[in-house]
């Protein structure tokens, strides 16, 4: 690839690891080469009509660390060029930004059309946390183009869902949905965490919000909260920003640090985890029919919607779901025979993560749900983390071996 060079000036000419590491640098009176961490509330202003000017436009420095902060600031701008968004803001937690992301947008008298495969918090805010100020929902196959059309109403305003889902992996049409969506003049607000900005670009498939829990892979080593959202600057100025500084939704400056160094390796991370979770996938379908009786992994062709992966994915995942034979015995017992793999709910991390979601992230489901969306109780969610692969085998091969005896 050739340009020229005055274009290296320029973040934006960047490629995306280049961005991850450079991207929205920020550097003190000291020169210094990683990111400086500034642990502060407050700030303080030369004169009483720089503060007056500061509070009235919000330009030109920093108020408070609620509202902005300077190391927050970098991994915005850092997330925002890898994303290709316009603006973002980090939030504190995952569920933060989804709360967020609706909330700051939706008012009483509003509609949402959400995918019913959802993480459990994504679901307790469409179902239970909107409707309480007058925000109604229809939920629908996410899989299901013709669903999402037959869902829309004249006050549907926003539509939601994550695409691969949590835990069975289906995936969601984008480019189709949010057709669908911009047709009905309603928002498109994706969760982008099992895709990766790695892998996944819903921006540019024609989303107009992503969001993060950026706990997972862009932290990716089990240690701080944080979530993220993306969108025009229009969406954060007009909506996000001023319900994000006023409720108190802000991500620590110490989290953001964090995560900005996490970036510097999020591509190398998540391309071996995806490798592996590849390897382990493949693996387990070696073993159908022999303590295994489902593999789900988006980068198979016997997943359902391989070819929609294909088209809207650049990769799998670093999430495999199977089923073990024996129900929730099984998959307890399967859970009690592993030494590498941990039984964890997080995801995304450097150690292989494995969780039973039935009785976990999503028992709060009525059970003709979770059988609708194919949570069994002998399915299990592996997060595959950057051990060796052989030995996660090994390691998968000992619990089977259990589920015999």
């Amino acid at each position: 690839m050739t340009m020229n060079p005055d274009d290296l000036k320029n973040p934006e000419s960047w490629l995306p690891a280049t961005r991850m590491v450079h991207g929205g640098t920020l550097r003190s009176q000291f020169a210094e080469t990683s990111e400086a961490l500034f642990l502060t509330q407050g700030y303080v202003y030369d004169s009483p009509e720089q503060a007056e000017e500061r509070f009235k436009t919000e330009s030109g420095g920093f108020i408070y660390s609620r509202y902005a902060n300077p190391t927050v600031a970098m991994l915005e701008e850092r997330m925002k060029l890898l994303e290709g968004a316009e603006a973002a803001r980090c939030t504190a937690s995952g569920m933060a930004a989804v709360s967020a992301a609706l909330m700051c947008f939706l008012k009483a008298g509003d509609h949402v059309v959400a995918a019913k495969a959802l993480f459990g918090s994504c679901l307790y805010v469409i179902q239970d946390v909107l409707p309480r100020f007058g925000v109604t929902s229809t939920l629908v196959d996410g899989r299901d183009v013709e669903a999402w059309k037959r869902a829309m109403q004249p006050n549907t305003k926003a539509v939601f869902f994550e695409t691969p889902s949590n835990p069975c992996l289906d995936l969601v049409d984008i480019e189709a949905v949010s057709k669908i969506a911009h047709d009905a003049g309603a928002l498109v607000v994706v969760d982008n965490v099992f895709a990766t900005p790695i892998y996944q670009r819903p921006l540019a498939l024609g989303a107009d919000v992503v969001v993060y829990s950026a706990t997972k892979h862009i932290d990716g080593q089990g240690r701080v909260l944080g979530g993220i959202v993306l969108g025009s600057q229009k969406y954060v100025n007009d909506h996000l920003h001023p319900f994000y500084k006023h409720t108190g939704g802000a991500i620590s400056p110490f989290n953001a640090w964090i995560m900005l160094k996490s970036l510097e390796t999020l591509s190398l991370r998540v391309k071996a985890q995806t490798e592996g979770a590849g390897l382990i996938a493949d693996h387990l379908a070696h073993r159908l029919g022999s303590g295994v009786d489902r593999v789900i992994f988006p980068g198979r062709d016997d997943h359902p919607q391989a070819a929609l992966a294909r088209r809207q994915m650049k990769a799998g995942s670093t999430l495999v779901s199977f089923e073990v034979t024996g129900g929730k015995a099984g998959a307890f017992r399967f859970l009690n025979a592993l030494s590498i793999i941990r039984i964890s709910n997080n995801l995304g991390d450097a150690k292989s993560l494995i969780t039973h979601p039935a009785t976990t992230t999503h028992q709060r489901l009525k059970p003709e749900l979770k059988a609708e969306l194919g949570i069994s109780d002998g399915l299990l969610r592996l997060s595959v983390g950057l051990e060796a692969p052989e030995d996660l085998m090994r390691d998968i091969d000992r619990a089977l071996s259990a589920l015999r005896v």
